[in-house]
């Protein structure tokens, strides 16, 4: 059986998903995405989300949708007649709209849930140091990310592996993990599987106040949580009262102490007393400034003597 299929994603993350299931020969009669933005370069210009990039690529119809709830979208979508409708890296859609196909909507999350519900699976599950991570298919339902399970597949998270890059290996993993379900409903054969909600942890959306470096606690803490915020939106602190990402760090083999968020340089490297530890700092961006190597910012930086992060 053909599905025919509603694909619904925004970022780079959602391409795989999506070209995954117009090469396995789903009838993809629609994809639905954010509108276009200004380019960064160029006010002037709009630029299509990468969803819709590859759906140009791919020749699929396409939609962009601003407001989930105007009847526009709801008219459109049933024109598109979807037997499912597939939400990789989308908003949360109203019941009155994932309700519309005759075999349901699934989403697929970057996470083993029931753990990590919410906008972040991948960077809190390396802030918090896991092991392992994966991606859960799961069909809707009115409380977010709470419905029934469908496919789950595991990924162990590389030591020093940063976010950008685990999403990378994720999306496609969660590629498989799409196409697995959308077989499995093709050929009615789905067993879901209820969440137990007891062993549900957060994942909550990233901002200003949560991505702040806290030098108190150990080292491999802070680096941690430098890998879980890196590349986007990085982990910060501040310097002179001027705001700091630090994009990448490295863990050393030291007790040396010292005031947290204290400086220690040597031989063109930087290094932080954290609460427990040192750590190396490789990549930081000042305010104002270009991202730049710990190395190349010392090159130019003159010592004062007791400089620390706060």
């Amino acid at each position: 059986m053909s599905l025919r299929t509603v694909f619904m994603g925004t970022p780079e993350f959602a391409v795989p998903s999506l070209r995954k299931v117009s090469a396995s020969g789903y009838n993809i009669t629609l994809v639905v995405t954010s509108p276009d933005k200004p380019r960064r370069s160029a006010h002037s210009e709009l630029e299509p989300t990468p969803v819709k990039h590859a759906a140009i690529e791919l020749g699929l119809p396409t939609l962009e949708v601003e407001d989930l709830n105007s009847p526009e979208f709801a008219t459109a979508l049933r024109r598109a007649e979807p037997d499912v409708i597939v939400v990789v890296a989308f908003r949360i859609l109203p019941p009155h709209i994932f309700s519309i196909p005759c075999k349901g909507a699934f989403n697929l999350h970057a996470s083993l849930l029931p753990k990590y519900r919410g906008a972040a699976p991948i960077n809190w599950a390396i802030i918090n140091g896991e092991k392992e991570t994966g991606v859960t298919t799961f069909f809707l339902q009115e409380k977010v990310d709470t419905g029934a399970m469908i496919v789950q597949k595991r990924l162990e998270i590389f030591p020093d592996e940063v976010a950008t890059e685990l999403a990378v290996r994720l999306s496609v993993l969660g590629a498989e993990a799409v196409v697995e379900t959308l077989d499995l409903i093709a050929h009615n054969a789905v067993q879901p599987i209820p969440q137990d909600d007891t062993l549900a942890t957060k994942a909550p959306k990233l901002t200003k106040d949560n991505t702040k470096i806290n030098w108190h606690l150990p080292a491999r803490a802070v680096h941690q949580f430098v890998c879980g915020l890196s590349e986007r939106p990085a982990a910060w602190t501040t310097f002179d009262d001027k705001l700091v990402r630090i994009y990448r760090s490295r863990l050393v083999d030291s007790r040396a102490q010292g005031d947290a968020g204290q400086w220690h340089m040597s031989n063109d490297s930087l290094y932080v007393s954290c609460g427990e530890g040192l750590l190396e700092i490789l990549s930081l961006q000042f305010e104002g400034k270009k991202r730049m190597s710990a190395s190349d910012f010392l090159h130019g930086y003159r010592p004062r003597g007791n400089e620390r992060f706060v």
